[in-house]
C-alpha cells in the first residue's frame, strides 16, 4: 500500500516520539516536496527556563527532508538521514514552525549524483521561526542517498 502525503502527516503526528513532545506534522505537500512542522511549547514540552527544549526542536527537524527525498526519488535508492546541526538563535516560546522544501530538481539532480550506485551527501537547511516569524533557530540536515545495488546492478548487466 501506498501512503499519501495526508496520511503520513497524520502517522508523524501519532507517533510517540512526536505525540509526547508536542510536534506536530501540518503538512506535506501532494508532490513530497514541501513539509510543515510545528512545536507547541507548553508545560510539557519546555525546559527548565520555560522556553522550547533544544532536543525537541532537534527532533522537530529529524526526518523530514529524509522522507521527501525519499519519497520522490523512490524505492530504488536508499535515503536517510546522516547528520545534522543546529544553532540556537533566540529562546524558543508559544508555537514554532519549520518548513522543509526539497525541489523537483533538487531530487533529480541527487537521483542523476547518485545514478551507478554512488554515495551522495547533500546538506539541506530550514529555520525555526516563532508565532511572529522570528527566526529562533537555523539547521542543517545532510542526508545520504544511493542508488540500491540491485539496481545499479541490473543496470549494468
Amino acid at each position: 500500500m501506498k501512503i499519501t502525503p495526508r496520511r503520513l502527516a497524520v502517522d508523524m503526528s501519532l507517533w510517540s516520539p512526536n505525540l509526547f513532545s508536542g510536534i506536530r506534522v501540518r503538512r506535506f505537500a501532494e508532490d513530497w516536496t514541501e513539509a510543515v512542522v510545528e512545536l507547541r511549547v507548553n508545560l510539557l514540552t519546555r525546559n527548565y527556563v520555560k522556553t522550547a527544549f533544544g532536543g525537541s526542536m532537534s527532533a522537530m527537524t529529524d526526518p523530514y527532508f529524509f522522507m521527501l527525498v525519499m519519497h520522490q526519488l523512490g524505492r530504488d535508492y536508499v535515503v536517510w538521514d546522516s547528520r545534522g546541526e543546529i544553532e540556537f538563535v533566540k529562546p524558543g516560546r508559544g508555537v514554532l514552525t519549520a518548513h522543509f522544501a526539497v525541489p523537483r530538481e533538487k531530487a533529480d539532480e541527487l537521483r542523476e549524483r547518485a545514478r551507478g550506485g554512488a554515495k551522495v551527501l547533500e546538506w539541506f537547511e530550514t529555520e525555526i521561526v516563532d508565532a511572529s516569524g522570528d527566526v529562533v533557530a537555523r539547521v542543517r540536515r545532510e542526508v545520504y542517498v544511493r542508488e540500491k545495488r540491485r539496481v545499479t546492478a541490473a543496470a549494468a548487466s
